[in-house]
């Protein structure tokens, strides 16, 4: 039986250090978001939170300038369709990938992660001009439909179906009458639970997170997305740090909620792919 290697005071010491270095600059978001703009110049800074997180919620619903409301409406829109669509499809081509014969597989599989290697700035300009033709711009398809797809989550999910179903299952699925819709809503996807609640954690919080490409797409101040709303609270000659941390701290609690939520399978996708590697 293998022994399992005894942690010692010092790996403890380095595990707790790792973790307040993680968790103190969100948990002092959440504390600047709790008091006033004085806070931001007392030295030393405060590290207990206060009592006008209600007030400075208030005042940032209540700017007409952030559409911060709208924003947090918009990408939730946005984020969700977007991971839905990449889960889907990705679990789709990978299934394709690694267990389907057809010809110029590797050829295509090959293309797509090609398309890994380009950063994606200079995609910016060609796709910009593409939602000028569709005359998409200052809507939110432009921002949905160029993410519907990654090639990391066909790349990913091909790799985990290579390993996670069997051929044998596949097989004994088509004896049992099954075609290939079927093979893959009932035997493939449910074998691809984990790694694609990964998947969905990571295409969530990227698409949340991302500020560039809504910059570039969306200019009107009425139609932001929260990113944007973000940066209309922190420009100007006067920045009301409150309002800023405030935002941000709302911005946050989703993805905090996500991973409370589907955590469970996270983990278990991240540690099964561990054991399998």
């Amino acid at each position: 039986m293998t022994r399992l290697w005894a942690a010692s005071r010092l790996t403890y010491a380095a595990l707790i250090a790792a973790g307040v270095l993680s968790i103190f600059p969100i948990y002092w978001m959440f504390v600047v978001a709790s008091r006033s703009n004085d806070a931001m110049g007392q030295l030393p800074p405060p590290v207990t939170p206060g009592g006008n997180f209600g007030a400075n919620v208030s005042r940032l619903l209540n700017n007409t300038d952030a559409y911060f409301v709208a924003g947090l409406v918009n990408s939730a829109i946005v984020a969700t369709t977007v991971t839905v669509s990449v889960v889907f499809f990705s679990t789709l081509a990978g299934f394709a990938f690694a267990k389907l014969r057809f010809r110029g597989r590797n050829a295509l599989l090959m293309v797509i992660i090609a398309t890994m290697m380009v950063p994606t700035q200079l995609g910016v300009i060609p796709l910009y001009l593409l939602m000028t033709k569709l005359n998409w711009n200052d809507r939110l398809p432009a921002v949905i439909v160029p993410a519907l797809v990654t090639g990391f989550g066909v790349f990913m999910m091909r790799q985990y179906a290579g390993q996670a179903v069997s051929n044998e299952l596949i097989e004994a699925a088509r004896v049992d009458g099954c075609n290939t819709a079927r093979i893959y809503w009932n035997v493939v996807l449910p074998a691809l639970r984990p790694a694609a609640a990964v998947l969905g954690l990571l295409t969530f919080m990227t698409t949340w997170n991302d500020f560039l490409w809504p910059y570039a797409v969306l200019n009107d101040p009425e139609n932001p997305t929260v990113q944007l709303a973000l940066r209309t609270l922190s420009d100007g000659y006067y920045t009301d740090m409150s309002q800023v941390f405030t935002g941000t701290a709302i911005a946050t609690l989703p993805l905090l909620l996500v991973f409370v939520l589907f955590g469970r399978q996270i983990i278990g996708g991240i540690m099964e792919g561990a054991v399998k590697a």
